[in-house]
Protein backbone atom coordinates (compact mmCIF):
# COMPACT_ATOMS: atom_id res chain seq x y z
CA UNK A 1 0.00 0.00 0.00
CA UNK A 2 2.83 2.37 0.46
CA UNK A 3 3.83 2.14 -2.67
CA UNK A 4 0.49 2.87 -4.55
CA UNK A 5 0.31 6.21 -1.91
CA UNK A 6 3.78 7.14 -2.59
CA UNK A 7 3.16 7.26 -6.12
CA UNK A 8 0.34 8.82 -6.14
CA UNK A 9 1.82 11.71 -4.19
CA UNK A 10 4.65 12.21 -6.35
CA UNK A 11 2.14 12.70 -9.58
CA UNK A 12 0.35 15.77 -10.31
CA UNK A 13 -1.84 16.39 -12.97
CA UNK A 14 -1.50 18.39 -15.99
CA UNK A 15 -4.51 20.19 -15.32
CA UNK A 16 -3.33 21.94 -12.09
CA UNK A 17 -1.07 23.96 -14.32
CA UNK A 18 -3.76 25.07 -15.93
CA UNK A 19 -5.42 26.04 -12.77
CA UNK A 20 -2.81 28.66 -12.08
CA UNK A 21 -0.98 26.47 -9.08
CA UNK A 22 2.78 26.17 -11.03
CA UNK A 23 3.97 28.03 -7.72
CA UNK A 24 2.62 25.65 -5.35
CA UNK A 25 4.08 22.47 -7.68
CA UNK A 26 7.23 24.26 -7.87
CA UNK A 27 7.11 24.65 -3.53
CA UNK A 28 6.32 21.07 -3.36
CA UNK A 29 9.14 19.56 -5.69
CA UNK A 30 11.77 21.87 -3.74
CA UNK A 31 10.52 20.58 -0.17
CA UNK A 32 9.36 16.82 -1.03
CA UNK A 33 11.41 15.69 -4.08
CA UNK A 34 10.35 15.02 -8.46
CA UNK A 35 7.14 14.45 -9.20
CA UNK A 36 5.54 13.18 -12.15
CA UNK A 37 3.33 15.41 -14.65
CA UNK A 38 0.32 13.06 -15.91
CA UNK A 39 -1.87 13.94 -19.20
CA UNK A 40 -4.42 11.70 -19.99
CA UNK A 41 -3.27 9.09 -17.70
CA UNK A 42 0.10 9.04 -19.26
CA UNK A 43 3.59 10.53 -17.55
CA UNK A 44 4.49 13.61 -19.76
CA UNK A 45 7.36 15.15 -18.01
CA UNK A 46 9.37 14.27 -14.17
CA UNK A 47 10.10 17.95 -12.57
CA UNK A 48 12.56 18.09 -10.35
CA UNK A 49 14.83 20.59 -8.06
CA UNK A 50 18.07 21.73 -9.43
CA UNK A 51 19.77 20.86 -7.03
CA UNK A 52 18.26 17.41 -7.62
CA UNK A 53 19.13 17.77 -10.84
CA UNK A 54 22.62 18.83 -10.48
CA UNK A 55 23.40 15.64 -8.33
CA UNK A 56 21.33 12.97 -10.62
CA UNK A 57 24.02 14.23 -13.78
CA UNK A 58 27.16 13.83 -11.25
CA UNK A 59 26.04 10.60 -10.33
CA UNK A 60 25.33 9.58 -13.96
CA UNK A 61 28.71 11.01 -14.63
CA UNK A 62 30.61 9.71 -11.61
CA UNK A 63 29.26 6.16 -13.24
CA UNK A 64 30.33 6.77 -16.66
CA UNK A 65 33.45 7.66 -15.35
CA UNK A 66 34.06 4.78 -12.97
CA UNK A 67 33.17 2.27 -16.06
CA UNK A 68 35.79 3.98 -18.66
CA UNK A 69 38.11 3.20 -15.73
CA UNK A 70 37.42 -0.39 -15.27
CA UNK A 71 37.39 -1.27 -19.04
CA UNK A 72 40.51 0.58 -18.81
CA UNK A 73 41.90 -1.60 -16.04
CA UNK A 74 40.25 -4.85 -17.66
CA UNK A 75 42.86 -4.18 -20.66
CA UNK A 76 45.56 -3.00 -18.47
CA UNK A 77 48.88 -4.46 -19.54
CA UNK A 78 51.89 -3.75 -17.00
CA UNK A 79 54.23 -3.94 -20.23
CA UNK A 80 52.90 -0.88 -22.02
CA UNK A 81 53.69 1.45 -19.37
CA UNK A 82 56.14 4.45 -20.88
CA UNK A 83 58.58 5.73 -17.72
CA UNK A 84 58.93 9.56 -17.28
CA UNK A 85 62.51 9.97 -18.71
CA UNK A 86 60.88 8.07 -21.57
CA UNK A 87 58.97 10.89 -22.29
CA UNK A 88 60.99 13.44 -21.34
CA UNK A 89 63.99 12.09 -23.76
CA UNK A 90 60.88 11.39 -26.66
CA UNK A 91 59.86 15.14 -25.90
CA UNK A 92 63.13 16.56 -25.53
CA UNK A 93 62.13 17.94 -21.98
CA UNK A 94 64.95 18.40 -19.27
CA UNK A 95 64.81 19.11 -15.43
CA UNK A 96 65.29 22.60 -15.73
CA UNK A 97 61.71 23.50 -18.17
CA UNK A 98 60.11 22.00 -15.89
CA UNK A 99 61.33 23.41 -12.73
CA UNK A 100 58.30 26.20 -11.29
CA UNK A 101 55.82 23.42 -12.48
CA UNK A 102 54.41 23.45 -8.78
CA UNK A 103 53.51 26.69 -8.64
CA UNK A 104 50.97 26.44 -11.63
CA UNK A 105 47.34 26.00 -10.97
CA UNK A 106 45.84 23.23 -13.05
CA UNK A 107 41.64 22.72 -12.38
Amino acid sequence: MGNVLSAIEKTVPVSLFNRGMAGKIFEDVKRTGAKVVMKNNVAECVLLSPEEYVQMINEINDARLLETALERMENFDPKSLVSQEEIDREFGFTPEMLKGWEEVEIE
